[in-house]
């Protein structure tokens, strides 16, 4: 059996092999925290668990363990190919989450951390109302209503086990290795080709990966983090075109910005069968930290520049 021991409580990290996930193992091994992680594929000092489903039996990988970093989901995708994607994301998201956490309560585990999402919240903000952890949960997609669901089963389990419930619901998460959209504005940002969004005056919250595993690992034995959700967050909202303009200047300046009126793009993106891509691109999606910042006594230790100059650095090897 995989894992790495070199002292502390053990931890069973599922989801390791992903992007938040090899970050997390980084900040373990930095701090001496024992770990135990979950791979799909055999890998060397990696617990192996083929499928993880309603039906995978756990009580190897769960010996000795006291807390779970539950990271392994089916995450949002902007194609979606499932003819009914509330149940693929429930098969995953919801029933191998309780699997899991059933038989860690079972077994004694005294917390189970679940890293789940802000869209649990909802799509969108107005401009200065943020989504925070006391809002009453509005989510719109599948995969938000999926990590809600989840939440629910869990502290309902925790309630009837008294194993302890942490939520962490991120918005976008960046940094080195980042894939999909973030890379792809970041190679847009190095280039010469015009950007349009420069009329946008919206404000969405990130997080740099490095600021959201800082937390993760704050949450694994900080007592007051016990049955509550956090959000998370940077804490400096960005509009898309004050993103793209920092992304640019890192890379030499070389892109244009141009002020194309928001109601053009969005009516242009729209019969183009974008609508969804003009929302994110233009609409707010704001997070207000205070309860993280008050309760567990937690700030993002990397700001939004120097996380976005060590995404671009690496993007660019």
């Amino acid at each position: 059996m995989g894992q790495h021991t070199r002292g502390g409580t053990m931890i069973l990290v599922t989801g390791a092999t992903g992007f938040v996930g090899k970050a997390l193992l980084d900040l373990l091994d930095r701090e001496g925290i024992s770990y135990r992680p979950v791979s799909r594929s055999a890998r060397k000092n990696y617990v192996q668990v083929t499928n993880i489903d309603a039906d995978t039996d756990w009580s190897q990988a769960l010996a000795g363990v006291k807390t779970v970093i539950h990271l392994a989901a089916r995450v949002h995708v902007m194609q979606e190919s499932t003819a009914d994607p509330l149940v693929a994301f429930r098969t995953m998201n919801v029933d191998a989450t309780i699997n899991l956490a059933s038989q860690a309560a079972a077994l004694g585990v005294k917390r189970f951390v679940f890293i789940s999402s802000i869209k649990v919240n909802g799509e969108a903000t107005k401009p200065g109302h943020p989504f925070t952890a006391q809002d009453i949960p509005a989510p719109v997609d599948a995969y938000g209503q999926s990590k809600l669901e989840a939440e629910q089963a869990l502290f309902q389990l925790g309630n009837k086990t008294g194993m302890e419930i942490v939520v962490v619901r991120p918005p976008l998460v960046y940094g080195p290795c980042v894939k999909a959209n973030f890379a792809a504005l970041i190679r847009w940002a190095g280039s010469r080709i015009p950007f349009p969004f420069g009329a946008a005056r919206n404000a969405r919250s990130l997080v740099y990966v490095e600021n959201l595993v800082d937390l993760i690992v704050l949450c694994v034995h900080h007592p007051a983090a016990a049955n509550e959700v956090f959000c998370v967050s940077d804490d400096e909202d960005l509009s898309t075109a004050e993103l793209f303009r920092r992304l640019s200047t890192l890379q030499g300046g070389r892109s244009r910005i141009i002020a194309v009126p928001v109601r053009l793009l969005t009516i242009v993106f729209g019969l183009i069968g974008k609508a969804a891509e003009a929302d994110r691109l233009l609409g707010s999606l704001q997070v207000d930290i205070a309860k993280t910042r008050s309760r567990l006594s937690w700030a993002p230790t990397i700001s939004c520049d120097e996380g976005l100059r060590r995404t671009v650095e690496r993007l660019k090897r």
